[in-house]
């Protein structure tokens, strides 16, 4: 008796998500990058395996990328979903949609160039960085992307010159003027 009770009470203590991280959870929005075809040589042969490259974000100043290998398509998918969750950033976006000041970022041999534009003019930018902005919720924007043209490169330095914004309150905070 005494032992079915313990197993009973170790089923029920099972911890559910709130209702309120299932929400957070659906308002996050998935974009696949590519998705590659890798091989490794073994004694016995070739083992194919996918390798996806997806971005994450809420369109409202979070965004993260995720990469994962499985092997087939759908858990390669999967696993790049959760990894992007696991590296999530927030950025500042101003009144207009923009992005507060001019930022510079790299990673590898790319090198990302953001400026904030006019309300309007929409995001100007190419491959994964327009990628990045539109689903980091960035609407103004123009970037230019220099150097290597590799996809996952290019989103992880449009991360990197994302998390370099700062804000004014942020500036006067560092300096101590408040």
């Amino acid at each position: 008796m005494s032992i079915n009770s313990k197993t009973e009470s170790k089923k029920k203590k099972k911890l559910r998500p709130t209702k309120k991280l299932q929400k957070q959870r659906l308002k996050f929005v998935e974009r696949l990058i590519k998705i590659n075809r890798v091989s490794k040589v073994t004694k016995g042969g070739k083992k194919l395996s996918f390798r996806a490259i997806v971005i994450v974000g809420n369109e409202k100043g979070q965004v993260g990328v995720g990469v994962a290998k499985a092997n087939d398509v759908v858990n390669a998918f999967k696993k790049a979903k959760t990894d992007g969750r696991k590296n999530l950033i927030k950025l500042p976006i101003t009144k207009s949609l923009s992005i507060p000041h001019h930022v510079v970022g790299n990673y590898g041999a790319c090198k990302i160039i953001m400026r904030p534009s006019s309300e309007g003019s929409g995001v100007i930018a190419g491959g994964a960085v327009r990628t990045v902005l539109e689903v980091a919720g960035v609407k103004n924007v123009i970037a230019k992307q220099l150097g290597s043209n590799n996809l996952l490169n290019n989103a992880r330095a449009s991360i990197c010159a994302l998390k370099n914004l700062t804000t004014k309150s942020e500036v006067d905070k560092k300096r101590k003027f408040n």
